[in-house]
């Protein structure tokens, strides 16, 4: 099925990206301002879960990783939050480095995840 279908109910938008550039916004006619880059959406948009469906994104476009449907992927801010099951170590060491390296990641949190 994929991350991003089976977490948020989405199939992949055409041109989404994993670390796509950041949009202007213009709450007033007089300002401009960049979106944070946890809220970016996956074409660059503001999204509030921008970062957990980036990251579900990046672990889609990993051959490395198929989808682990004992898993979750949600965010806290500028914080990834993995919980469920996944079947090794190997397999949450691989995903940690995968989040960490999407834009506005500072950090992992997987202290809900069992190792079975």
């Amino acid at each position: 099925m994929g991350w991003l279908k089976r977490i948020f109910g989405l199939e992949k938008p055409q041109n989404a990206r994993v670390n796509p550039p950041s949009q202007q916004v213009q709450p007033s006619p007089s300002t401009t301002t960049s979106i944070p880059p946890e809220r970016l959406g996956l074409n660059g948009e503001y999204d509030q879960s921008g970062l957990a469906k980036r990251v579900a994104l990046a672990f889609d476009e990993d051959s490395q990783l198929g989808d682990i449907d004992t898993l979750w992927v949600a965010q806290t801010g500028t914080t990834v939050v993995l919980k469920g099951r996944v079947p090794s170590q190997d397999i949450l060491n691989k995903m940690v480095a995968v989040a960490r390296s999407v834009h506005g990641a500072t950090a992992v949190k997987t202290d809900e995840v069992t190792v079975t």
